[in-house]
């Protein structure tokens, strides 16, 4: 073994308050490490466990795994922009790549459940799932946290009384998603959005708080000028926002159309939310970058031929 990576071991532990020796002993007795180990196959293949006897359940369960862990993968991006102390573009941009490319991947994806299962096994299991739905997906709510700033998750509605000075607890109550579980006018909620909170609520508002500052959108609004006006970051925000807020939730949202139908004779979701205008971008009008896109864009936001974003040439 070359002496000048005997010595940077050494160093290594010298600077924990290790002895050295000890490691490099222990490796007589560790064992090799193989591929099942690392990956926890073992333990990855045993989390599916089936509700009913429909085989094409087990294809939407796993389908639903895939998907947390590459939502995992966003959020694992984000923070790292989010902890980033001097961020440059050519990070930003690589980052937020990464990001849509991971969501590219989700919208392309839904092809998995639309044409990889049979209607009638799917209208047969999904009964035993209520009020359960994919709605409670809390990463999905963390990445969108992290993502923007939290006005940009207000409903609509109310985003006229809400400010930077509101508390986290009330600004909770009016988040757009809370729509599809609440009743306004009387502010009684779902039993979906009650077990909803009842898991999550508490580490959601910690969640707002940590990306209160740190989110994407106002990262990238603290940048000097010359690099906020870098043609490739400001295209490589709109496509993550696009991709995001239209692309993967008309791919979502046409997925569910193929099983529950459209019109007034849709079936309704597992956990009772009017999902034909809750998944619909023009009606959520969630928009994580809203500067960044023109008046017309903003006008155009979520209709259905509007598919794919500009490539901007030039700021402005």
């Amino acid at each position: 073994m070359p002496e000048e990576l005997i010595n940077k071991i050494k160093n290594k532990y010298h600077a924990l308050g290790q002895d050295p020796e000890v490691h490099l002993e222990g490796l007589l007795w560790s064992k090799p490490i193989t591929y099942w180990d690392y990956i926890k196959t073992d333990s990855l293949l045993n989390l599916q466990i089936q509700r009913t006897t429909l085989p094409d359940e087990m294809v939407f369960i796993m389908y639903h795994q895939i998907n947390e862990l590459i939502f995992k993968m966003i959020l694992w991006e984000i923070d790292q922009i989010a902890e980033a102390k001097d961020i440059q573009a050519a990070f930003f941009v690589r980052r937020l790549m990464r990001i849509s490319r991971y969501f590219d991947l989700l919208s392309g994806s839904f092809d998995i459940m639309g044409d990889g299962m049979e209607v009638e096994q799917y209208m047969k299991f999904r009964n035993t799932l209520t009020p359960a739905s994919g709605f409670q997906s809390a990463q999905y709510r963390e990445i969108e946290f992290g993502s923007t700033e939290l006005i940009n998750l207000i409903d609509y509605r109310f985003r006229a009384t809400i400010d930077r000075n509101t508390p986290y607890t009330h600004a909770f109550e009016h988040l757009y998603w809370q729509a599809a579980g609440k009743d306004y006018t009387t502010g009684k909620k779902s039993l979906l959005m009650k077990l909803f909170e009842e898991k999550y609520k508490d580490e959601f508002i910690q969640k707002m708080k940590k990306y209160n500052e740190t989110n994407l959108w106002t990262k990238f609004k603290q940048l000097p000028d010359e690099v906020k006006n870098d043609i490739n970051l400001i295209n490589a925000m709109r496509h993550y926002d696009h991709t995001v807020n239209v692309k993967w939730v008309m791919a979502h949202l046409h997925a569910a159309e193929k099983y529950l139908g459209t019109g007034e004779d849709a079936a309704e979701a597992t956990g009772g939310s009017d999902w034909k205008k809750y998944m619909h971008p023009r009606y959520q009008r969630r928009i994580f970058f809203p500067d960044l896109w023109t008046a017309e864009e903003l006008e155009k936001w979520g209709v259905d031929n509007l598919e794919s974003c500009k490539i901007l040439e030039t700021v402005g």
